[in-house]
């Protein structure tokens, strides 16, 4: 297998950035080309009646792996393995993905309030060859009960946008998290463990 010298993260991500770079993952950022692809990646992760959690974060993954892949042709960039990952929270069989505003946001946390749920992230590599490499990091996090002034000052901060289930573990919501099975990183977006084995299985070295 010839060596990689460079992956690209497809997601703009900054916690994704960040845990690339603590792992030491040399990588080149991926981004929409404007706001009609950026537009066309969101609605990605729609969601589809009665699809359970786990079958639509890899679902959602593979489509962005996909787009991710037409856009380096497109673009005609150098080939190298390409990383797509994509994170929900899942309140029994419900998908609690991003939210629309601040009070769908309000909503998610008087949902979890008090209760466990599981945090998802599914992973994909696409290797020079074009082969896939999945993996999926299922996590399990209980919130204490929450207080309405609880969840008014944490949407007052802003720090559920773009979050899916409407927090951040890594930010402020830690606070929240009574207990934690699983991958820490694996939460934030991007579990390291699962990540470093498919990067290796793709060829890269780091």
């Amino acid at each position: 297998m010839m060596p990689v010298h460079f992956i690209y993260l497809a997601s703009q991500s900054p916690r994704r950035t960040q845990l690339l770079h603590q792992i030491g993952v040399p990588f080149r950022v991926l981004a929409p080309q404007d706001a009609a692809q950026a537009r066309g990646l969101e609605a990605l992760e729609a969601q589809r009646s009665g699809e359970p959690p786990a079958r639509y974060v890899r679902r959602v993954t593979l489509l962005k792996l996909d787009a991710a892949a037409r856009r380096i042709q497109e673009q005609g960039l150098p080939p190298a393995p390409v990383l797509c990952a994509d994170t929900t929270v899942a309140l029994g069989a419900q998908i609690l993905g991003k939210p629309r505003d601040a009070r769908h946001a309000a909503a998610m946390l008087r949902a979890l309030s008090g209760r466990g749920h599981r945090v998802l992230t599914a992973v994909a590599v696409r290797d020079a060859k074009g082969r896939t490499h999945t993996a999926l990091s299922a996590s399990r996090v209980r919130f204490v009960a929450l207080t309405s002034r609880d969840i008014t000052a944490y949407v007052a901060n802003g720090e559920w946008q773009g979050k899916a289930g409407g927090y951040a573990i890594q930010g402020r919501a830690a606070a929240f998290a009574a207990r934690i099975s699983g991958s820490y990183s694996g939460i934030m977006g991007l579990p390291l463990c699962e990540t470093a084995r498919l990067l290796a299985a793709a060829g890269l070295k780091f």
